[in-house]
């Protein structure tokens, strides 16, 4: 079977917990807050389902343990119209969780990263990644053994015809490290950090700046900024695009959101400016829930939400 679009990357469940006072009280001292949920999460796998919704055939390669956590997940992806055959089931490692404590349209997240680390280049099989049109990686720095393959793996579905995007996310040892990056920066058509991220890759606090500075190193570089919206730079120009204002209830997921809006509407033929409105819909609308899946937009209506 042909996909649109294979996912790469991670994949677990989420504890989401706020709103939450800041700063957050230890001494074993208990706090009630207003909402809280367990959901679907990583990186990867919110924007796969976010694909799925946007009417996209997709598939998921990646990594989840052989206990109740991993067993959540592939049915949590199945449920939303994602393929999970080539999800790989470790018998000798656990699921990652996550717990993320929100705080208005900011997070504080925990991990525990299980089998993570564990996901590499070989979990994904050769025959699906020459077979679909668009190949999806993210949590770049939290995968090491796939993010020192993914150049090759990026390489040879371009070798396929397909195109090819990465989502870096946020690095927690705060090393940026752009030996790894750079060379899949070369073979990646759409680079989607935000705007910390941005800045953190090339040490420029200016947004616009920071994305010619990636732009120069291959992709199109779309920059998720919070309710500013986001813009694309092609390394000469610049495109914009306003975010939706909507009643926010988190912000999580939103820019994998993002994300799997800007590879639908390229898909189905948009150019960038109206790529740019669509994925910034797409972002916007998944705040209106808890979790980064519950309020994910399908294509009609992250289409007249882009054209208001």
């Amino acid at each position: 079977m042909n996909f649109d679009l294979l996912v790469i990357g991670d994949v677990n469940p989420d504890v989401v917990i706020g709103p939450v006072d800041q700063p957050v009280a230890f001494g074993q001292r208990e706090r009630l807050v207003q909402h809280g949920s367990l959901v679907l999460g990583g990186s990867a796998a919110i924007m796969a389902c976010g694909a799925a919704r946007l009417g996209l055939s997709v598939a998921f390669a990646g990594r989840v343990g052989d206990d109740p956590a991993g067993a959540f997940v592939r049915t949590a992806l199945s449920d939303r119209g994602v393929n999970v055959d080539a999800i790989t089931v470790d018998r000798d490692s656990s699921t990652p969780l996550t717990t993320i404590l929100t705080s208005g349209d900011d997070r504080a997240i925990l991990t525990s990263p299980g089998c993570m680390p564990l996901i590499s280049a070989d979990d994904v099989p050769r025959s699906l990644l020459r077979s679909v049109r668009h190949v999806h990686a993210a949590s770049f720095y939290l995968l090491p053994q796939l993010a020192a393959s993914l150049a090759a793996l990026f390489k040879e579905a371009k070798g396929a015809k397909a195109t090819t995007s990465l989502d870096p996310n946020d690095d927690p040892a705060d090393r940026w490290d752009r030996m790894v990056l750079d060379p899949v920066l070369r073979v990646t058509d759409f680079f989607f950090p935000n705007a910390a991220e941005a800045s953190a890759l090339t040490g420029h606090p200016s947004v616009p700046d920071a994305a010619g500075i990636l732009a120069r190193r291959g992709p199109l570089v779309v920059v998720k900024n919070g309710a500013q919206g986001a813009l694309a730079h092609n390394g000469s120009s610049v495109t914009t695009a306003k975010a939706l204002k909507v009643e926010t209830v988190d912000a999580v997921g939103a820019g994998d959101s993002f994300d799997a809006g800007y590879v639908a509407a390229v898909l189905n033929g948009c150019g960038r400016e109206r790529a740019l409105a669509v994925a910034t819909a797409c972002g916007s609308l998944s705040t209106r829930a808890a979790g980064g899946t519950t309020a994910q937009a399908d294509w009609d209506l992250a289409v007249e939400s882009a054209s208001r």
